[in-house]
């Protein structure tokens, strides 16, 4: 049975290579600086929106981040009405509430404001006023029918890079179950990287974001996938966050280091977008549904372990990602276990422990088999893995 499964992954990630460079190429029109969102701002109005609905959560409303925007809409003399609902692994509940709020202000596009909740909302907000269908039939490749309403993306984070990506995760509020929509139509038309809006993030969520846009460059980077394009973003990724998130970590205010964040955030998700991602996220995905644990964090705790585990497969890849990055070894072999060090030097120098407090043992075969589940049809990983291999990876979170 497990020689069967792993021959059906490998020709569903086969044909997943030969479609994905076919699939279309849309990437937003982005502004990029301290200020940017200002002139996003203006852009919308300019575009002949005169209200919209801008999704977010509460805490960068009590942040004032939201008052400032807000502002800038109303300069431009855009009528803004505020759904700060989203918290983190938004449900359907969040999008239907977001939906009533969008038809009840009769608003003509959505903007999204935040990390990659409230992005992912606003995309499924945003398609749902366009698409007259249960949000359940939407989940899944290639189901938005009808383009959504305009969608803007101001990130406050520099991890998700959800403002470049042709997918959203939202959850059953029931089940706790993730459901992927993945749609190029998702992408937004316009996005703006403000560093001057990310000085204010905590250390350890500036670390746990960096960690994510890190995992979404390397898991890119060593998929089966990948192309000479997606390459190139996902090495300007890597190379960017190994110098810059440990002076955005140290010193929040560094608006060079928060600059340089937002745009490795946004070349990795360029990059994933067409690749697809890995175990990494597959395992991270059911550590968080099962205890809430942030994903960048998961992502952080769990990156090195399926590196160890990928690196006979992937060593050259690994190889190169050290040379990007600035690592030497006289052997490729070296230099894997060179970069492989140092993801895990930089996620603990950024206050990322090596173990994960909530896990217990007894919760390990679920979490694993919903992983696997996850993984086997959507991640073209560099080498297979089974149950037995999976339960004693996630062992090694245990603290």
């Amino acid at each position: 049975m497990a020689l069967l499964k792993k021959l059906v992954h490998d020709i569903v990630i086969a044909l997943t290579r030969v479609f994905s460079p076919l699939m279309p190429d849309r990437s937003p029109v982005t502004l990029v600086g301290p200020g940017s969102a200002k002139e996003l701002c203006a852009a919308i109005a300019q575009s002949g929106v005169s209200k919209c609905l801008l999704v977010t959560d509460h805490g960068l409303v009590e942040l004032g981040l939201i008052g400032r925007i807000t502002a800038h809409l109303e300069e431009a003399g855009v009528a803004c009405t505020v759904y700060s609902g989203v918290e983190p692994d938004p449900t359907f509940t969040h999008v239907q509430e977001g939906l009533a709020k969008l038809r009840e202000a009769g608003a003509q596009a959505v903007i999204a404001v935040g990390g990659g909740s409230p992005m992912d909302a606003a995309k499924l907000i945003a398609a749902m006023a366009t698409n007259s269908k249960p949000l359940a039939s939407l989940k899944g490749w290639f189901r938005v029918r009808k383009a959504p309403m305009p969608l803007y993306a101001i990130p406050t984070t520099a991890g998700t890079g959800s403002e470049v990506t042709i997918a959203a995760v939202i959850s059953d509020p029931t089940t706790h179950a993730k459901n992927f929509f993945v749609d190029p139509k998702l992408v937004p038309a316009m996005a703006a990287l403000d560093a001057s809006l990310m000085t204010g993030l905590p250390p350890h969520i500036t670390a746990a974001t960096g960690m994510d846009a890190l995992t979404h460059a390397v898991e890119s980077y060593l998929a089966s996938t990948s192309t000479a394009q997606t390459e190139r973003y996902a090495t300007m990724a890597v190379r960017l966050i190994f110098e810059n998130l440990p002076k955005a970590h140290k010193d929040g205010n560094d608006l060079s280091a928060r600059s340089a964040m937002a745009l490795a955030s946004f070349y990795a998700g360029m990059a994933f977008s067409r690749t697809s991602l890995g175990y990494v996220h597959a395992i991270a995905h059911n550590l968080g549904a099962t205890y809430g644990t942030p994903h960048g964090w998961a992502n952080a705790l769990v990156l090195p372990h399926v590196l160890e585990f990928s690196v006979e497969p992937a060593r050259d890849r690994l190889a190169q990602l050290a040379d990007v990055a600035g690592f030497t070894g006289t052997t490729n072999g070296e230099k894997a276990r060179r970069f492989i060090d140092a993801v895990r030097e930089l996620k603990e120098g950024v206050g990322i422990p090596p173990t994960l407090a909530e896990l217990k043992r007894g919760d390990i075969p679920s979490i694993a088999e919903r992983a696997l589940a996850e993984a086997w049809a959507n991640y073209p990983v560099p080498r297979y893995m089974n149950q037995a291999q999976a339960e004693l990876l996630i062992g090694k979170l245990v603290a």
